[in-house]
């Protein structure tokens, strides 16, 4: 089973540089992610979706080689290629694998204009070492939706959300501040 994650910013550039951690972590095998999209929302208000595999390209990559070799067959191998790359192009314009796009879009339409946000498909993590290595982004963003069990959820809560990690941050009130007196 699958679990999507959604992380808002006020900014654009850190959800970036987030999606550049996850797919470090991803690499060094402590996350297993579907998919993972960054929406922005520019100044003007319009959504925008920056996936990291342009379906429409490889669907047109793919028809356009499928179709030559068909063309090859009828001695037509140019008019092949062309109707080939045309109807993947076409397919891959209507797929939709991973995260819903009008969902994101939805969402999307609720940020701040100059925010983002981050969704995250993963199909599993080493959920510790994952959250340890993005304390770089402490408090710098909110987490907007999950589908993590409610201990799971609250320790991505606790990472990002800036009035939750205030909260799970030790202060000098509590009496680990190190002052004897």
């Amino acid at each position: 089973m699958s679990d999507l994650i959604v992380i808002a910013f006020d900014d654009q550039s850190t959800a970036f540089d987030l999606r550049a951690e996850l797919v470090r972590l991803q690499k060094d095998y402590l996350l297993e992610m579907e998919d993972v999209v960054v929406v922005t929302r520019n100044s003007d208000g319009a959504v925008q979706l920056h996936q990291p595999v342009n379906l429409t390209a490889v669907g047109a990559a793919g028809g356009g080689m499928w179709g030559a070799l068909i063309g090859l067959l009828f001695l037509n191998p140019l008019l092949g290629a062309a109707l080939g790359a045309g109807a993947g192009a076409l397919s891959g314009a209507f797929s939709d694998i991973g995260i819903n796009d009008d969902f994101m879009k939805e969402v999307g339409q609720t940020l701040q204009p100059g925010g983002s946000a981050v969704f995250i498909l993963s199909r599993k993590m080493t959920a510790d070492k994952v959250l340890e290595r993005l304390g770089t982004f402490r408090a710098k963003g909110r987490v907007l939706q999950s589908s993590l069990s409610t201990t799971d959820e609250g320790a991505w809560k606790a990472l990002f959300d800036k009035a939750q990690a205030v909260v799970a941050a030790p202060s000098a009130k509590d009496g680990t501040s190190g002052n004897a007196t």
